[in-house]
């Protein structure tokens, strides 16, 4: 115990991707484990500091069941995706990189070893900068391009290029959300038929262009009531999605979703990248609410949980797809989760954030081969944070 006892817990950010946090544990044996999470960074932040760090100092980094569960189901704040949650999700994942380094094997070995020696990626069309930043981008008439990879603008104004562009990397499944930006003017309550129009337009245009060599996924960013989704489904259903993504606000009410199942029949559901915890993917499960499980291992509750949802769905007999539009981490993570997991059937990229940022802050990314995610090599994740990142980082440290 004495080698691997935890020294030091330490939180990274950058004040241009505000959204994003990174978790460093130290251990006495010299090793430091990785983790991340997304959105509301500062929230996230005091949690580890200040409940976190007090009971994880000076433990056991091995014992990760243990950590795990005492994280997991604290007095108040269980059973979400809420600070509590993506803390304990940051700090899971780095226990798990410890795991791995101090095996001298990549995460996916020490999770059990691969179930495939590569998966398949789709690209979410979300361009350089979607939700990095405090504020989610959306994407108004006439807006330019801000470079050649800004596929949130392609997918809005020039969807059938897009289509061709991705194909010619190799991509065969794309996600894509034109929707979205008609959902504030009722408060996602209902779509009226010119605006179903419009946002119909992206999906049959990549249709006419590339047919079905194309996967199409729809994006519907839990905005719209039940009515409104019911509408959006049967619109999409004549060109075949491969899933409509979270579909209503929000996205633990098993009982609508299973009711949108039955109103749009033919419509696989996917849910949801906002959930946290088994529980309330066991009770969609249950309810017969969604036809793929997504999850998001820095919400979910890390690599830990995100397992046991993997096992869940399997008995349902559900494939897993995991999450990222948000950091080079979550992302390798997922990698390292998507091979292991027995009914992972895709791993979510974003192709602008790959060639672009995501290389500012890591030493390592997945390589991407004509479509396909390959494994991560080397001990752990197989990642660490750049030397340039640490340069421009605000860090601030706990220290037994």
């Amino acid at each position: 115990m004495r080698e691997s006892r935890i020294t030091c817990i330490r939180t990274l950010r950058v004040p241009e991707r505000g959204n994003l946090l990174w978790v460093e544990i130290e251990t006495a044996e010299g090793l430091t484990g990785l983790g991340e999470s997304f959105r509301g960074a500062a929230a996230v932040e005091g949690q580890v500091h200040e409940l976190i760090a007090p009971y994880l100092l000076g433990k056991d980094a091995r014992e990760i069941e243990r950590h795990h569960r005492f994280l997991t189901t604290p007095y108040v704040g269980f059973g979400s995706s809420g600070a509590e949650m993506r803390a304990a999700s940051a700090v899971d994942i780095a226990l798990w990189d410890l795991m791995g380094q101090r095996l001298g094997v990549p995460v996916h070995e020490a999770l059990g070893g691969l179930s495939r020696d590569r998966i398949r990626a789709y690209n979410t069309c979300a361009g350089y900068d979607y939700n990095s930043a405090r504020d989610r981008r959306d994407v108004r008439a006439g807006e330019a391009a801000a470079g050649p990879y800004d596929d949130q603008v392609a997918f809005m104004q020039r969807p059938d290029e897009l289509a061709h562009s991705l194909l010619e990397e190799g991509f065969t499944a794309m996600k894509i959300w034109p929707f979205d930006v008609h959902a504030p003017a009722s408060g996602g309550q209902v779509i009226n038929l010119d605006d179903l129009k419009r946002g119909m337009e992206p999906f049959e245009r990549i249709r006419a262009a590339v047919g079905d060599r194309m996967e199409v996924m729809a994006e519907l960013h839990s905005l719209w009531s039940l009515p409104a989704a019911v509408r959006i489904c049967r619109a999409l259903a004549d060109i075949r999605p491969f899933w409509v993504e979270d579909p209503i606000g929000k996205m633990d009410d098993a009982a609508s979703l299973a009711e949108l199942r039955r109103l749009a029949p033919g419509v696989p559901l996917c849910a949801s990248e906002t959930l946290g915890g088994k529980v309330a993917f066991r009770d969609l499960l249950v309810a017969g609410a969604t036809d793929v499980v997504m999850v998001d291992l820095t919400w979910c509750g890390g690599l830990t949980e995100a397992r046991k949802i993997a096992a869940l769905a399997e008995a349902w007999a559900r494939p897993v797809a995991p999450h990222d539009c948000t950091g080079p981490v979550t992302l390798v993570a997922s990698l390292h989760f998507a091979l292991h997991a027995a009914t992972a059937i895709f791993q979510e990229v974003v192709r602008a954030t790959l060639a672009t940022w995501y290389r500012d802050l890591v030493t390592a990314l997945p390589v991407v081969e004509r479509g396909y995610c390959l494994p991560m090599s080397g001990p752990g994740l197989g990642t660490a944070l750049s030397a340039g990142m640490r340069q421009r980082a605000a860090v601030r440290e706990s220290r037994a």
